[in-house]
Formats: C-alpha cells, sequence, structure tokens
C-alpha cells in the first residue's frame, strides 16, 4: 500500500476543498492514486450538509457592500482557512452582504429567506448555504451584519478578508476612508471615552484596583492610582483620543477637525472574534491518521 504523506492530502484538499479526514479516506482507498482519489471525493460530496452543521466555523471572511448611504457589513463563517479561498463561498458571502444592504432583512435567520440563486442551488440564501456545505464538504455559516441607511456618507476598509470596518461620515471621503483603516488597525472600542461600554470600564477599574493594592500605596494614592490607570484605559480605546496611525503627531479626532470632517459611527469585524477555535497540528493530525490505518491494515 502506497504511503499516505501529508502533503498528499494537503494536495487533495486544496484541488477538492474537501474535508481533510475525507482526503485521506479517499486517498487511502485509492492507494495514492491523486487522480482516482480526486474522482472518489467528486461522487461523494453530495451529503456533508448535515454532518458538518455540528461543527465550529471559526475562520470565513469579512465583506462590505456599499450603495451611496446604503450598505452592510457582513461576517460568514467556514470551517477552515481554505474555504475562504474558494470562489463559491466568496461569491455567497459578497451577495449576502449586497442583499442586506437593498432588503434590510430584520435578523440572519430573515436574510436567509431572501431570494437567490448560486451553482445550481436556491430558491433562497439560506438553500444556497445549505447546498455549498454540501458541494465544498464544509460547515458555514451567516454570523453577523450591521446595516446602514441614513444620511451620513460610508466608507469602507478591508484588511485582507479578516477584517473589515465601516465609517459613517460627513466630509472628506480620504479622510473616513483613512479613519477606517486606523479602525482596522487599532481596533477602538467606541468613538468616545463617554461611548466606552461600563463594562468594559468596571473591568478596567478591576484589574487597576488589583495592581494598586499589590503596590502597598497609602489608600488615597492607591485611588489616584486606579482613576489615573481608569483614563488612561480610556484614551486608548476610544477612536477620537487614539494617535492617528498616519500621523503620530496628531489625533484621529485632530484629524478630522483639519480635513473638516465628522465621523458619525464605526462598526469593526474581525473573523472569529470572541469563537473558542480548536486548534489542529495538521501534519501531526494526518500523521496519527496515517499511523492508525497501517495499524488497521
Amino acid at each position: 500500500m502506497a504511503a499516505i504523506t501529508a502533503s498528499m492530502v494537503a494536495e487533495l484538499r486544496a484541488k477538492t476543498d474537501a474535508p481533510m479526514m475525507e482526503c485521506k479516506k479517499a486517498l487511502t482507498e485509492a492507494e495514492g492514486d491523486m487522480a482516482k482519489a480526486e474522482e472518489l471525493l467528486r461522487v461523494k460530496l453530495g451529503s456533508k450538509a448535515g454532518k458538518a452543521s455540528s461543527r465550529v466555523t471559526a475562520e470565513g471572511v469579512v465583506t462590505s457592500f456599499i450603495s451611496g448611504n446604503t450598505g452592510a457589513l457582513l461576517e460568514v463563517n467556514c470551517e477552515t482557512d481554505f474555504v475562504t479561498k474558494n470562489d463559491s463561498f466568496l461569491a455567497l458571502a459578497q451577495a449576502a452582504a449586497e442583499l442586506v444592504a437593498k432588503h434590510n432583512p430584520a435578523s440572519v435567520e430573515a436574510m436567509g429567506a431572501l431570494a437567490y440563486e448560486q451553482d445550481g442551488f436556491g430558491p433562497t440564501l439560506e438553500d444556497v448555504r445549505k447546498g455549498l456545505i454540501g458541494k465544498i464538504g464544509e460547515n458555514m455559516s451567516f454570523r453577523r451584519f450591521k446595516r446602514f441607511d441614513g444620511a451620513h456618507k460610508l466608507a469602507a476598509y478591508l484588511h485582507g478578508t479578516r477584517i473589515g470596518v465601516l465609517v459613517e461620515f460627513d466630509g472628506d471621503e480620504t479622510a473616513a476612508k483613512d479613519v477606517a483603516m486606523h479602525v482596522a488597525a487599532m481596533k477602538p472600542v467606541a468613538l468616545t471615552s463617554a461611548d466606552v461600554p461600563a463594562e468594559l470600564i468596571e473591568k478596567e477599574r478591576s484589574v487597576a484596583a488589583a495592581k494598586a493594592a499589590e503596590s502597598g500605596k497609602p489608600a488615597d494614592i492607591a485611588t489616584k492610582m486606579v482613576e489615573g490607570s481608569v483614563q488612561k484605559y480610556l484614551k486608548e480605546v476610544s477612536l477620537f483620543n487614539q494617535t492617528f496611525v498616519k500621523n503620530d503627531k496628531q489625533t484621529v479626532e485632530q484629524m478630522l477637525k483639519a480635513t473638516n470632517t465628522h465621523v458619525a459611527s464605526f462598526t469593526l469585524y474581525v473573523v472569529g472574534e470572541g469563537i473558542e477555535k480548536k486548534v489542529d497540528d495538521f501534519a501531526a493530525e494526518v500523521a496519527a491518521q496515517v499511523a492508525a490505518a497501517k495499524q488497521a491494515a
């Protein structure tokens, strides 16, 4: 029996987008014949949706759509980074962002009911999602979206496909796009210090208080230390107070004033943020599977 190597599994994985375990099984069944293994997978790729639906989707893409003052930012998740380069998956994500902007669904579930056809699947976005799960062989899910439709103009910045920002603004478009890029880099949590969520402030205050207590300073000094730490934190996480990434001599607020630009809001999405992700050693896992197959042979 031909040895099944990690590189062979990776090659078949790249060709077919099938899950790693399926690639390993196909190569084993085909005795290492890459063409035969690919053919076996093509036959099997029609019934994966049910099996895939419970698997964690911590990879994915963020995409945006803007038409005039209407736009949307959307995150779609999948299981592995391989699928984020799949043309069908990317087309689904872009179409979903456009549908959100145009039809204003009330929820992710409502978005899935919107009319859409792709790759022979339909008639709804959800039907296409399920169809692609079967075709590609990996779970994928619409996670979240933010729709914009108001008096303000919109600017977007995508850092690859993993980080996306949409900014509502009035004024200079170049300045607004620079702010979107700044948000992607510095990840502020609010526009101003006053907008920082209370739970985040209390968490920072608790950490600062513990550090102050360890210092052994008198109570009045410790109190000042805590407040100083909190104020420093507020400046670090509020957009307008942050040092502008393209000019460390001014804050974002100062840059906006200089360009007569007003930012009303921003939304930042980072792929997989907050999702517990299983970390796998690809080569080690394949080696273990190969070893197990040899023992069973």
